[in-house]
Parts: structure tokens; sequence; C-alpha cells
């Protein structure tokens, strides 16, 4: 993210030491992002589909987390309609730093190295 155009043009600086590690575990409000963030990430890989072998059904927990995912796009929905979870949220002919910043829900598009 830092090496994105729309981020370097941006009033943000994150220097090294302002990133640590932490146990989300010993904090509630990380607990509840990993537990998004790790809906998010099953429903994407399509782990939502998995039958576990010799049942006929999905399990509690994959049914459990799916319905989480799908809770989560409702509300973000309600934000922002037509949200698809693939795609940054900015309108293209946005102009930077209104676009990044200035909206009520913000969604970037995870970009691998």
């Amino acid at each position: 993210m830092p090496h994105t155009t729309g981020f370097t043009d941006s009033p943000i600086i994150i220097r090294d030491g302002d990133v640590a590690e932490i146990r989300s575990h010993e904090h509630s409000i990380l607990q509840c992002m990993d537990i998004i963030l790790g809906s998010m990430y099953f429903r994407l890989n399509n782990m939502h589909l998995a039958i576990p072998e010799g049942f006929e059904q999905r399990g509690k927990r994959t049914v459990a987390k799916d319905k989480l995912y799908e809770h989560i796009i409702k509300l973000i929905n309600d934000i922002v309609p037509n949200f698809n979870i693939t795609e940054t949220t900015c309108i293209q002919n946005e102009t930077v730093p209104d676009c990044y910043w200035n909206h009520a829900y913000r969604h970037w598009r995870y970009i691998p190295e």
C-alpha cells in the first residue's frame, strides 16, 4: 500500500517505527477486525463451499463464517451500493486525496507483489 500512487500522494506518512507486532487477542477491537478480515478471506478463497470429507453438508463453523461475511457485505452495501469486495471503492474520476480519505467506507483491493 505505501508504494501505490494514491497513498504516496496523500499527506499520510507511516514510518518504520510506527508499525508494530501485537497479539490481537489482547485487544478487543483488533480481535473483531481479525474476525471480519478472516470471514472475508474465507469467502474470497471459496472456503465457504468446503464440505468435510465424509459429510454431506458444510460444517457449523463454515456456515457461521459465511453468514458473518453475508452480514458484513449487507452493512457495507448500505453505505456503498453495489459494493464488490474484489474492487477498490474509489470511482475512477474522483481526485486524490478526496477519493481515498473522505468516504464513509473505504475499501482497497489487495494487490500482491
